[in-house]
């Protein structure tokens, strides 16, 4: 066989292969948030259940921004983007090598530690959330509600049992008027 004919033959191969790398790269980008670089909701979602059925003190935690539609309206989307990211990166931040956290959409984010102890606490967490955003010299206020759910309150610890309670805390937290944890 000369090497013209293997090369011949190898193109194919070398097709197949490049093709293969790039379905792989929208696939690994399909599971992360173009905008905040977090999880999306269907990378989050299978690591999350994994973490939950292997660590009996997880913790599950559901963010939503309060009146983030005001800041878009009045701010611009740019402004809405730097507070998402400023969000996605102070609950990454808190989570830190012991949990993960997703950006499910729109302004709602999850995340879930594998042990609470190794956190700052959901105080802690609250607090910087509700820091102010600075963008383009303006500052930009923002708060959030956070509902949390531990692997430990469930009768059987299943991820959507753990968010429908989470959600539920959360919904508490914002019944109570803005900036609180439930």
């Amino acid at each position: 066989m000369d090497a013209q004919t293997i090369a011949a033959a190898g193109l194919p191969a070398l097709g197949w292969a490049l093709h293969g790398g790039l379905l792989w790269r929208r696939l690994a980008t399909a599971r992360r948030d173009p905008l905040t670089g977090l999880h999306t909701r269907a990378g989050w979602t299978t690591r999350a259940e994994h973490l939950l059925a292997k660590h009996p003190g997880a913790l599950v935690l559901l963010v939503d921004l309060d009146d983030f539609k005001a800041i878009n309206d009045t701010h611009g989307h740019a402004a809405g983007d730097a507070v998402l990211t400023a969000t996605a990166d102070r609950l990454a931040e808190w989570c830190g090598r012991h949990g993960i956290a997703a950006r499910l959409g729109g302004d709602e984010f999850a995340a879930i530690v594998t042990d609470p102890a190794h956190t700052a606490g959901l105080f802690t967490l609250r607090t910087a959330l509700d820091e102010p955003v600075t963008h383009h010299g303006q500052v930009l206020g923002v708060s959030a509600s956070v509902g949390h759910c531990h692997r430990n309150q469930l009768l059987v610890p299943t991820l959507t049992d753990a968010l429908s309670t989470a959600d539920a805390s959360m919904y508490a937290a914002k019944g109570r008027g803005r900036r609180h944890t439930h």
